[in-house]
């Protein structure tokens, strides 16, 4: 189908965003356009990621579409450009130009990258609280790609040659709109009477997901005594072993870029860390169990808080919004009837403000996951979960958000605590036969999967109001020294 667009200018016409709403300095002047794009896109990429196919796809969609709408992460960050690109249509909109209007009404963005790079643009975006926020579609250029293939774009890096890319933006067109949950994470933690309880090192923190920083003694999160932590994230939350797995890979990946080039060579690098796991009883001792070091609470109604019990032997805790983990995988599944009946459980819709919750023992309990049916221990569904680590129990875990992992010091006088509530939603871009299901859309599946009655378990409200920003779009940006070919 791609190659019968590839010499059609009609086609490009319906993405092309006219020259004078671009530019830097937009003049207060309406220029005269023959027609108005159906489907106007601003286009972000991670020119860094996927070895040479981010750079090699930025060439290719400037070369389709005007330079001025596709922008290398590398040099400028999404914040600077949408913040520009919508004062620029609010001064054409006010002087009557009635096309600024129909693009603003009509715009789509499309990320390239991998969950790091979209989870980036999605927190700008979220933070520039728009009346309407122009819905995002994601091209896979990372290692689990998550994101994408939740929405129906794929998990495989694209081809990056002209019909590849004109088949891409060939869906956009055609997609339709999906909202997203998105959650606010705190982790606070009284300051040290000596020494730190940093993650290590500071600039290891997930510095690609909308300003995950400690806050300032003005912020309206702080504690005085504390050092407070604050962020956000769309796909998952996760602590234990997986992180611990996650972490190794991008330890390595930091210390030998070049050996990180290729997809599928950093998925197998990934895969071979991640063996370590099958001998968790060797490598994670049972004083690791979540069980062992954490108090943890969840809120399914707001202002109910009832605490959650562990089992002794889970490892590992993923806290999902998206029915995508680890390239693909579904951890939750959707339960049958009567597991629904008896646990209050639903299926995983990523619009419904409840996160799933997870655990796993080990990496030989991870492959019931290669099943049709498959699913990890399913512990609960919440709006607002909380792990209380408790004193001296453990002197560091690890933890990771949407792909991006840190090492975390748990001082042995002082207990860290990490809650995480629900905060709004942003629109994405869905193929039609994408695996994510919206409680709002009708024409979402509703077919109940019949898990067999052996189920693999092992046991038997929205946030409040004091959490409305991600921090990204007013004060986020990736630090000058950091590479962001480190972003997964």
């Amino acid at each position: 189908m791609a190659t019968n667009f590839q010499f059609d200018s009609d086609f490009f016409k319906n993405f092309l965003i006219p020259d004078y709403i671009l530019r830097p300095e937009a003049e207060a002047k309406v220029e005269s356009v023959p027609y108005v794009p159906n489907c106007p896109v601003l286009v972000f990429i991670n020119s860094r990621s996927g070895g040479q196919l981010g750079g090699s796809l930025l060439s290719t969609y400037r070369s389709l579409l005007n330079e001025k709408q596709v922008f290398d992460l590398g040099e400028e960050a999404p914040d600077a450009v949408l913040r520009r690109f919508f004062l620029n249509l609010e001064k054409l909109k006010l002087n009557g130009d009635a096309i600024a209007v129909e693009i603003q009404k009509r715009l789509r963005l499309i990320v390239a990258g991998g969950d790091g790079t979209a989870g980036w643009l999605l927190g700008v975006v979220c933070d520039l609280k728009l009346s309407y926020s122009p819905p995002i579609a994601t091209v896979p250029l990372g290692t689990g790609n998550n994101l994408p293939f939740a929405f129906g774009w794929g998990k495989r890096n694209p081809g990056t040659d002209l019909n590849a890319v004109i088949s891409f933006l060939d869906q956009v067109l055609k997609a339709k709109e999906m909202k997203i949950d998105n959650w606010h994470i705190l982790m606070r933690m009284k300051a040290p009477a000596e020494g730190s309880c940093d993650p290590i090192a500071p600039l290891e923190l997930p510095h690609s997901l909308h300003a995950f920083h400690r806050v300032t003694e003005g912020d309206e999160h702080n504690v005085e005594g504390c050092l407070t932590f604050r962020g956000g994230f769309w796909n998952y939350f996760s602590m234990g072993m997986d992180a611990q797995v996650s972490y190794a890979f991008h330890s390595e990946r930091k210390m030998h870029p070049e050996k990180f080039k290729n997809q599928l060579v950093n998925q197998s690098t990934y895969a071979k860390i991640g063996s370590t796991w099958f001998f968790a009883p060797l490598f994670h001792p049972s004083s690791m169990n979540i069980s062992q070091i954490a108090k943890v609470e969840i809120m399914k109604h707001h202002g109910d808080w009832q605490t959650l019990p562990i089992p002794p032997g889970i490892r590992s805790i993923v806290c999902l919004n998206l029915p995508s983990f680890s390239g693909g995988f579904n951890p939750w599944g959707t339960p049958n009837c009567r597991r629904q009946r008896d646990r209050d459980f639903t299926p995983p819709y990523v619009d419904d403000g409840l996160l799933e919750v997870v655990g796993f023992r080990d990496a030989w309990h991870g492959l019931v996951l290669l099943a049709p049916s498959g699913h990890g221990t399913r512990l609960a569904q919440a709006h607002r979960i909380r792990f209380e680590f408790q004193k001296g129990k453990a002197d560091h875990t690890f933890m990771r958000i949407d792909g991006e992992p840190w090492k975390q010091p748990l001082p042995a006088n002082e207990s860290v605590m990490v809650e995480i509530s629900h905060l709004g939603q942003v629109n994405m871009l869905a193929t039609h036969s994408c695996i994510s299901r919206s409680v709002n859309d009708p024409s979402t599946p509703s077919r109940i999967d019949e898990d067999s009655e052996e189920d693999c378990e092992d046991d038997s409200t929205q946030g409040g109001e004091e959490f409305r920003k991600f921090g990204a779009a007013a004060t986020f940006k990736i630090p000058d020294e950091v590479d962001i070919s480190q972003l997964s």
